[in-house]
């Protein structure tokens, strides 16, 4: 985690080391002059895929030990020098049994400001089916393919995982513009 220090105060140390998250703590000078202290978590950068086969988009209905079954696309966490691409590449392949040669990055983002951790989204077009599910032990993954409209309406859907996404389905479902703009992105047509 250490390439993403230059986010946190030169200040900051780190006060405490878990399999996921760092905390890290530093004095800061408050507008009236006192200090506080101020802190914030950091844990390793992860991905999330839209896979696209043909004219559908897959989806999961995973189940994982610590919470209910939920509804994801697949994605998952960068190892230790493992670059994004490559993450958002190897993850597909494991969860889904699928891979594709036509990726795109289609964002960036940071889910919250306490918290040093970057998500990307990458688009796979013309994914192929290529082997079996290779699960790690605490997942479960049934893979569904949808339309694009019901792919649009998991803008609904209380357990879809994927709440950043959930603006881009509802402006696709909404404006006309977008929806074409979007179709156009995930199928060419």
């Amino acid at each position: 985690m250490s390439q993403k220090r230059n986010k946190l105060p030169k200040n900051a140390k780190r006060v405490f080391k878990g399999v996921i998250f760092e905390v890290w703590q530093w004095k800061q000078k408050m507008f009236d002059g006192s200090t506080a202290i101020y802190e914030k978590l950091e844990r390793s950068d992860s991905v999330e895929i839209i896979p696209v086969v043909g004219d559908k988009i897959l989806i999961q209905i995973q189940r994982q030990p610590d919470r209910p079954k939920f509804l994801s696309l697949p994605g998952g966490v960068c190892d230790k020098g493992e670059k994004p691409p490559a993450t958002a590449k190897r993850e597909l392949l494991e969860e889904t049994g699928f891979f594709s040669r036509d990726w795109t990055l289609l964002k960036k983002y940071e889910p919250y400001s306490k918290i040093v951790w970057n998500v990307y989204t990458y688009l796979a077009k013309n994914c192929e089916y290529k082997k079996e599910q290779r699960l790690d032990a605490g997942e479960k993954i049934k893979l569904k393919l949808l339309t694009f409209e019901e792919f649009l309406m998991l803008s609904d859907e209380p357990t879809f995982r994927h709440k950043s996404l959930k603006d881009m389905l509802i402006r696709a479902r909404f404006n006309k513009k977008s929806r074409k703009e979007f179709k156009k992105l995930l199928f060419g047509k």
